[in-house]
């Protein structure tokens, strides 16, 4: 695990093992305490509140408790990722731009150092690096996409903590 404390496994957007893990942790966490239960997994004795606290220190690391005060969540605090991979972000709105935009004339908006002109609320992305650095690079999508498998399984998350506030 890098010093941050995010879950790492190597390949693919990081946060999607750090949502998806945390995710499963959560409702394991919530079997084992429903059947009275722990896991021995050497010397280490994981219960029911070791779990669910594993996944609110990821969930806490992705909305801003990390090495950089960042959020990967799109609109979340006041430091988060302003260049996602993303299309429909990435260019202008029809407001602006009422001209019809094929896909080569999207490459300019995307080979671009500016800002998506469309933020993308709540849009969570791939996330930092080993090093638990992030770009804010448009192009390096491993770690600026928004996708369904990294967002899906962080909804749950959320509604659970929120349900569930002190935990």
């Amino acid at each position: 695990m890098p010093a941050g404390g995010l879950i790492f496994k190597s390949g693919g957007s990081k946060l999607q093992h750090a949502t998806t893990l945390s995710f499963l942790f959560l409702v394991y966490g919530r079997t084992l305490s429903q059947a009275n239960r722990v896991v021995h997994c050497g010397n280490i004795v994981a219960n029911s509140a070791r779990l669910i606290q594993f996944a609110r220190s990821q969930v806490d690391y992705i909305l801003g408790s990390n090495p950089l005060g960042m959020s990967y969540m799109v609109g979340y605090g006041r430091k988060f990722p302003q260049r996602k991979h993303h299309r429909a972000s990435s260019l202008p709105s029809v407001n602006q731009h009422p001209e019809h935009i094929d896909c080569n004339g999207g490459s300019s908006y995307y080979n671009s150092n500016n800002l998506n002109p469309n933020l993308l609320i709540g849009a969570v992305v791939g996330g930092p690096d080993s090093k638990d650095s992030y770009a804010d690079s448009r192009a390096d999508f491993v770690h600026s996409e928004p996708t369904t498998y990294i967002n899906a399984p962080f909804v749950g998350l959320l509604a659970y903590f929120k349900s569930h506030p002190s935990q």
